[in-house]
Parts: structure tokens; C-alpha cells; sequence
């Protein structure tokens, strides 16, 4: 799953490790900046691309993709006068797919209401 000796995760971390997880996670927290990495997840986009798929205003899309830059999460490439942003590794990819088996096993799991 990790890093860690024999592709454990770590059970421990260095406080910098812990605020570093907690700022990714908090990141996570927010509707819309999942929304965009759940885009970037099947492929490249420009913000105008993801403001048409997320139906978000330009501005609040380069917000949170700066944001999301910023924490490590997406990168953006240049091509020609527009930017490309994708996850930034696979690591993005597989942090948004446990979470989405969480949820899905979390839902399947209690009744509805």
C-alpha cells in the first residue's frame, strides 16, 4: 500500500509527515476539489475543460487547482497558450480510489434511511 519496509504503510510518522497527511486529507474535504481531481483521474484537462465538466465559474476552478497544486496533488503542463493539469502521480489516483471504496463499501454497508 505505502512506502514503507516491504510496502507496508508506516505506522509512524515524523510530526512535518502527520501536518503534511492532515493538509492532503483536509484538501479532500472540500466538494469541488474533489470533484476536479475525480475529472483529472481519466484524463488531462485544461481549466476551461473542467469548467465545462464540473459547470464551475473559471475563476473558482483556478483557485482550486492552484490549491490542489500547491499540496502536490495535480500538476499542470504547458501546451502552446493553454495549461494541461493532470494528478500529479499515481499515488493521486489510488488516494481517490480508496476513498471512493470507502464510501461505496460505507453506503453498501448501512442502510438506507
Amino acid at each position: 500500500m505505502g512506502h514503507g519496509r516491504d510496502g507496508a504503510a508506516a505506522t509512524t510518522l515524523a510530526p512535518a509527515g502527520v501536518e503534511a497527511i492532515a493538509r492532503t486529507m483536509h484538501a479532500l474535504s472540500t466538494p469541488s476539489r474533489v470533484q476536479l481531481l475525480l475529472r483529472l483521474r481519466v484524463e488531462p484537462r485544461t481549466v476551461g475543460e473542467l469548467v465545462e465538466d464540473v459547470g464551475m465559474e473559471q475563476s473558482a476552478v483556478s483557485h482550486q487547482l492552484r490549491v490542489l497544486r500547491h499540496l502536490g496533488l495535480v500538476v499542470g503542463e504547458r501546451a502552446g497558450r493553454q495549461i494541461r493539469y493532470r494528478l500529479h502521480d499515481d499515488h493521486v489516483a489510488q488516494l481517490l480510489d480508496e476513498a471512493v471504496f470507502h464510501v461505496e463499501h460505507l453506503t453498501a454497508a448501512t442502510p438506507s434511511e
